[in-house]
């Protein structure tokens, strides 16, 4: 017992309810630009958003909220909710699996609950903070150990066109070094691949705090390590692959 289950449950439930919601996919878009031309938004990214803000602030009305698509509020009981409503827009609009809903539950001294829910994929995440990890209620944990020349290591993507010069560099002197490279289109399933052993690890510049909040909580209770460097990198990965993987992406 954490002293966190009321609100893990809560997650759980307001992430599957928003996935019913996904689920029903609309036969057309109205999409929206936000940073750039290619970082998108749609009518059901904003329909989920309401739904889980709703039903979180229903059940506990003096939460802070954050909210990839502009949900914000104060928190006045020390908890606030850190949410994606859609991870992966991109895979959603296009009807490719792997799109996710990532909630997170966050005091002062940071995540205390994660739920990352991919319905197209019938897998749920989730872990509380000293309290291990689980996928579709199992435990679960990272692959350790992993030697870099036998990683499967996921990625990701800047929306921003004129990054992605540098992030073909990167990966075109990784690749030859690894087992191979994934891009699944949500950072927070890529993440939760990794505590669940589908990835050796993963790594993307970049990520905002919706997009990492639950997956980085649920891989480290998986026995990862997740680290964010001054210039925006986060690392994913073992504790035998870390280090390896974090020396090969310094060039």
């Amino acid at each position: 017992m954490t002293g966190y289950e009321d609100l893990l449950a809560l997650a759980m439930e307001v992430a599957k309810e928003a996935g019913v919601l996904l689920m029903e996919r609309p036969t057309t878009f109205d999409v929206s630009s936000k940073s750039t031309a290619i970082d998108i938004a749609t009518q059901m990214d904003h329909a989920s958003e309401k739904l889980i803000v709703e039903s979180l602030l229903k059940s506990r009305p003096e939460d802070g909220i954050i909210g990839e698509e502009g949900a914000s509020r104060p928190s006045t009981s020390g908890i606030t909710w850190v949410i994606d409503p859609v991870d992966g827009t991109v895979n959603y609009l296009y009807g490719v699996p792997g799109w996710s809903i990532s909630i997170a539950a966050k005091d002062s001294d940071g995540t205390v609950v994660g739920v990352v829910h991919a319905p197209s994929i019938s897998r749920t995440w989730s872990a509380a903070r000293g309290a291990g990890a689980q996928m579709n209620g199992r435990a679960i944990g990272c692959n350790e150990p992993v030697a870099l020349n036998r990683a499967l290591i996921g990625t990701g993507f800047e929306y921003d066109v004129a990054e992605r010069y540098e992030q073909g560099r990167i990966v075109a002197a990784l690749l030859p070094q690894i087992r191979d490279l994934r891009r699944i289109g949500s950072a927070a399933v890529d993440i939760c691949h990794v505590a669940s052993g589908g990835f050796d690890g993963y790594f993307e510049i970049g990520l905002k705090e919706w997009d990492a909040a639950a997956g980085a909580l649920i891989a480290t209770e998986a026995g990862a390590l997740v680290t964010r460097s001054p210039d925006g990198l986060t690392i994913c990965a073992g504790p035998t692959l870390h280090p390896e993987l974090a020396r090969a992406l310094a060039i």
